[in-house]
């Protein structure tokens, strides 16, 4: 007879258990390009560009952390004249709010 999991098993295999490469199965330049390319996105930035991107943020009526991932994500550093893309973040940060309530 089978037996019947923990209640928090998640059905997959044990992590500690693991002794392979930290890439899995996969290639492991693809692994280590995606390592390096996510540790380079979230580098703390120095202390002048972090006020200027909260400088402009404000200016934008939008928080420090939607603004730096609209440039992480687009590459997109707005500007007042784009007001499209700057309601629809304000929009979206409504839904968000709305959803966390429920």
């Amino acid at each position: 007879m089978a037996r019947r999991p923990k209640r928090s098993d998640n059905g997959g295999p044990p992590l500690d258990d693991y002794k392979g490469p930290p890439w899995g199965k996969g290639d492991p330049y693809i692994f280590l390009a995606w390592q390096a390319a996510h540790a380079k996105a979230w580098k703390a930035p120095s202390r002048d560009v972090m006020l200027m991107r909260m400088e402009k943020a404000e200016r934008l009526g939008l928080t420090y952390e939607e603004y730096t991932l609209e440039i992480l994500e687009r590459g997109l550093h707005l500007q007042p004249k784009d007001t499209d893309r700057i309601a629809a973040i304000k929009a979206a940060r409504k839904r968000r709010r709305v959803s966390r309530l429920d």
